[in-house]
């Protein structure tokens, strides 16, 4: 079957066509025929089955060739990652004729924003928040809507969105066209389809060689020690085949901690969290799915909206906290008809977590096998060459090794000049210490931390001996590279 077949306008086949997508997804080809009519639907399908344009060829040549200008489509998403794509969906698919789609969201200039509303966008893809305040400021108007999309409505309601959604279709005529699409149907999505659509057809869709959890996705699960998991992940990067990687964390924090630690290793990648501003952000996205930096690191809400074919590996930092969010993680790999591998990281303090999330989807092991970056099965699992280590080239963020200076705080540390063989410096600083001669590296010059730390400053060569008496009784063996107090 083809879009073609579907009824869709030639010029949005072509358009498809000219990125490579010929053949609908399972949703797409049950959705778009009843979108077509105008009937109200409920789709239920998970993350990555296509249904983005489920929603949207229809919704777009609802619209007609020439729309006149003004908002008569309005889909409302839960994120700003998630709408963005959406948008750029949109976009691909309406290239051919003179549509205009405005993307609005928290966290950027209205200004922008708003020029492309008064410019005559016909359809609008926000977020509820920034909906409503530019509806309040009366610079959106919702009452010419012919068709509105909720996506990922569950999420909405994870969010705390709903309450949000309602204002929004109490805004819009109650003869528009709605179609709700969610990946679950928790009882407050269900009671807000009753309220707001008229008689919908619920479409459940899924491949027929799939069940809960891909039928193309590997999924490897390890009990893994925290202090281990930033070498483990650096090995698991190596692994033959790896392609783009997405690696959730459960918070800000770690997803920040953790690209920098990979980007130290040598690794190319990058983050998206709610620390970073929208610009930040969508730079981050825009470089993974152009292939310019090969891994991304997200939390749960951030990568809402990631839709990316070719992600060959998904790693969860954390175990996810339940068995749709653990779907939602793995569904971002093995895509289109390819395969993915899924690894996940179980901490001794969430095993019953897994153990939720075991039951649930009812795979996997009961109890994971306990994993370290040293041990053999990890590199056979998952095809990473024997002898692979944690870090491609030498850390960039060690200070480099200041001249050795006499007295120097460098000297007194014992390390190395940068060759990293500081085998020699220690007996030259027992016999500066022990030795009082000052043929070492003078340490008697003024302004040395050490001697007048230890009280010196004289230099009638009494010094030398109140320092090794000093180091006794603080319990340093005398003349020890250690005993010298910190300057």
């Amino acid at each position: 079957m083809t879009f073609t077949d579907l009824n869709i306008d030639q010029d949005m086949v072509d358009a498809l066509a000219a990125k490579g997508i010929i053949e609908p997804f399972p949703i797409q080809s049950q959705t778009i025929p009843l979108a077509l009519s105008g009937q109200d639907i409920i789709g239920q399908a998970k993350t990555g089955t296509g249904k983005t344009f489920g929603f949207g060829l229809p919704l777009i040549q609802a619209l007609g060739t020439d729309p006149a200008p003004g908002v008569q489509a309005l889909v409302v998403v839960p994120t700003r990652e998630l709408c963005v794509q959406v948008a750029e969906d949109l976009d691909l698919a309406a290239s051919n004729r003179p549509t205009q789609i405005v993307a609005i969201y928290g966290g950027k200039a209205y200004e922008g924003q708003v020029e492309q509303l008064r410019a005559g966008a016909q359809i609008v893809v926000g977020t509820p928040g920034r909906l409503l305040d530019l509806a309040g400021q009366r610079l959106l108007s919702l009452k010419d809507v012919k068709v509105m999309v909720l996506d990922e409505a569950d999420k909405m309601l994870d969010l705390g969105f709903l309450p949000d959604v309602e204002k929004l279709f109490a805004q819009t005529s109650p003869t528009r066209h709605t179609m709700l699409f969610s990946a679950t149907m928790p009882g407050p999505v269900v009671a807000l389809a009753r309220r707001f659509m008229n008689k919908p057809i619920h479409i459940r869709a899924t491949d027929p060689d799939e069940g809960l959890t891909q039928a193309n996705i590997k999924h490897v699960i390890y009990r893994a020690h925290s202090l281990d998991k930033d070498e483990v992940i650096a090995r698991i990067l190596q692994a033959e085949g790896r392609g783009k990687t997405i690696i959730f964390t459960r918070t800000k924090r770690a997803a920040a901690k953790l690209v920098e630690e990979l980007n130290d290793r040598g690794f190319n990648a990058a983050a998206v969290h709610g620390d970073l501003n929208q610009e930040q952000r969508e730079r981050a996205m825009a470089a993974f799915k152009a292939g310019k930096k090969d891994i991304l690191i997200a939390t749960d809400v951030a990568a809402r909206g990631i839709d990316v074919n070719d992600v060959t590996h998904v790693i969860n930092h954390t175990v996810p906290d339940d068995p749709d969010t653990y779907l939602h993680r793995a569904g971002r790999t093995g895509r289109a008809g390819k395969t993915g591998i899924a690894v996940t990281f179980v901490d001794w303090d969430d095993l019953h977590k897994w153990g939720l999330i075991h039951r649930g989807l009812q795979f996997g092991p009961a109890e994971p096998v306990e994993t370290y970056s040293s041990s053999p099965h990890l590199f056979t699992d998952l095809d990473i060459p024997a002898g692979t280590k944690g870090r491609l080239r030498a850390s960039t963020l060690v200070r480099e090794p200041r001249a050795r200076t006499a007295g120097s705080a460098g000297d007194r540390s014992g390390s190395g000049s940068g060759s990293g063989d500081g085998g020699s410096r220690p007996p030259r600083q027992r016999n500066r210490g022990g030795g009082g001669s000052g043929t070492a590296s003078a340490p008697h010059t003024e302004g040395n931390p050490a001697h007048q730390e230890a009280g010196g400053g004289t230099h009638d060569g009494t010094a030398p001996t109140r320092r090794r008496r000093t180091r006794r009784r603080t319990g340093g063996a005398g003349g020890s590279a250690s005993a010298p107090p910190a300057a």
